[in-house]
């Protein structure tokens, strides 16, 4: 069992909050000076500068720059691969002890350096700073609990019990050779690392393909790592997923993939990657996560619940809330509350110590709010929100209002898609069956949660609900921040494929393959 790193939760139990903000200011005034710094590819143990680049700018202020990353070929992606082939044997052969020790040693150094990562975080994505440090901080757990695993499971070295008093027998889980990891934008840190380690750690070798909108925090972990491995153990290739990406799943040497991201692109590699061939390919594919609230829902917590989970990162998580069932009898009382406290919500620059709400990624995003509100407007009723904000302080950068709808038919496509936006989607209903279908009638199944204070209802609730993360009367979060070791984070249906979550005890074993061994000791 791991100590999680919990370094908010930390400061406010010991009171030294103000010291927490002290040294985020002193961080992200330190991270200014290297704002535009050229960044390279790491490719078979070597740093490679091409000549063609594209800048990395800030969601909050596109204005600025907060680093340049090489815009890598389909053949550097491939000689990436290559090195990763070359590196197995050697990284394979490796006791799992040394493993256990590297990873042990750079949670520590992530540790060590939590302030100037979870700064990089709030410039690059545009998370507020309790939500950047909760992302580093879960990226320290990943480190250390795998590592924990690795070493409770003795490598994953089992021996059995023969048949045959003369043999001696084992079963052990070998790496399958080199896997392709490709990140979302939403956790760059976290899902990033998290994937990278479950394969590298396990002895496989990696190629990493961060996502364009944020490579910065990715090649942190690269930069620490790939010299105290064999050359090509590790690698980084930026650039467009097209290219890419494309180039690690179209590849037969590459023998697993670890995707996070939308569905239809993860549905699309998965059959991409497995038309040849049975490889594993590892995906958490998003989620249209529900919140019941029933009239016996203490609703401060309902309603503090719900809006952390839909407005926490502009509801860019796929663990985020993005539609509500509240029973019809108590449904103004619980809609008057969390208006009122979304009204209070403070949107702004992202690393400034008072904002909750950051902007959105990139113009694509904003544009994507913009058609939804448009929807909402013409087949429901906006309680809240709807704005694109664009004078003042807003104005370079993708800023959106967090927005509150009601009045949609159950089957409308803003009830059905994700959308990864502030845009909540209200419902009502009469009985808690009616409540559990309306939950459930959805191709995704990520997170969900529930507000009641009847005990059979919330059991009832985890009897029947068909998601993987699950809360009740949660109200930190109705649906979002799972911690890891205490709650794997995985997806059903169409929101995953493995069926075994990041941060849980059967996630390795997703990256490696049984052998059985026997050894006859006749003469």
């Amino acid at each position: 069992m791991i100590e999680n790193e919990n370094t908010w939760g930390r400061a406010v139990q010991a009171n030294s909050t103000d010291e927490f903000h002290k040294r985020f200011d002193q961080a992200l005034e330190l991270l200014k000076k290297d704002l535009g710094k050229a960044y390279p590819l790491i490719i078979g143990g070597k740093k490679i500068q091409p000549e063609q680049t594209f800048d990395v700018r800030s969601p909050s202020d596109t204005r600025i720059i907060l680093a340049k990353f090489p815009l890598a070929t389909k053949e550097q992606a491939q000689e990436a691969i290559r090195c990763a082939k070359e590196a197995f044997y050697e990284w394979g052969q490796s006791p799992y002890e040394n493993q256990v020790s590297l990873f042990r040693d750079v949670a520590g150094r992530f540790s060590a350096q939590k302030f100037r990562l979870a700064a990089i975080i709030s410039m690059e994505n545009g998370k507020n700073r309790l939500e950047a440090m909760g992302e580093i901080d879960e990226t320290i757990d990943f480190l250390r609990f795998y590592a924990d695993q690795l070493e409770a499971n003795h490598g994953f070295v089992r021996p059995t019990k023969s048949v045959n008093p003369n043999e001696k027998t084992q079963s052990v889980l070998k790496p399958y050779g080199v896997w392709g990891i490709i990140p979302p934008f939403n956790f760059p840190s976290a899902i990033a690392i998290g994937m990278s380690s479950g394969a590298l750690i396990t002895a496989n070798t990696v190629v990493l393909k961060p996502a364009t909108d944020t490579p910065l925090s990715a090649f942190q972990f690269v930069d620490m790592i790939y010299d105290k491995v064999p050359a090509g153990a590790i690698n980084l290739v930026t650039g467009r997923g097209g290219v890419v990406g494309q180039a690690i799943i179209e590849d037969p040497r590459v023998s697993g993939i670890a995707f996070t991201g939308s569905k239809e692109v993860g549905l699309s590699g998965f059959r991409t990657f497995t038309r040849e061939s049975a490889k594993p390919f590892i995906s958490e594919m998003g989620g249209k996560n529900p919140v019941i609230v029933t009239e016996s829902a203490d609703l401060e917590k309902a309603t503090d619940g719900v809006l952390r989970a839909a407005f926490g990162y502009g509801g860019q998580k796929c663990s985020a809330c993005s539609r509500v069932y509240v029973q019809k009898n108590i449904a103004n009382q619980f809609m008057d509350k969390l208006v009122s406290k979304t009204k209070n919500l403070k949107i702004g620059l992202p690393w400034e110590r008072d904002t909750y709400l950051g902007p959105v990624i990139n113009e694509s995003a904003k544009s994507k709010y913009e058609k939804a509100v448009e929807l909402a407007r013409k087949d429901g009723k906006i309680v809240f929100g709807g704005s694109v904000l664009r004078d003042g302080m807003y104005q370079n950068g993708y800023y959106v209002e967090p927005t509150i709808v009601t009045d949609l038919p159950n089957d409308h496509l803003l009830v059905k898609d994700e959308l990864f936006l502030p845009f909540l989607c209200v419902q009502e209903f009469e009985s808690f069956d009616d409540a559990i279908r309306q939950a459930n009638d959805s191709e995704y199944g990520l997170t969900a949660g529930i507000f009641s204070q009847d005990k059979k209802q919330v059991d009832e609730f985890f009897s029947k609900i068909e998601a993987g993360v699950t809360y009740a009367n949660r109200a930190q979060s109705a649906t979002t921040g799972a911690a890891v070791q205490a709650q794997p984070f995985v997806g059903w249906k169409n929101s995953g494929i493995s069926g075994k979550g990041a941060g849980g005890a059967y996630y390795l074993t997703q990256f490696l393959r049984e052998q059985t061994q026997t050894i006859c000791n006749e003469s």
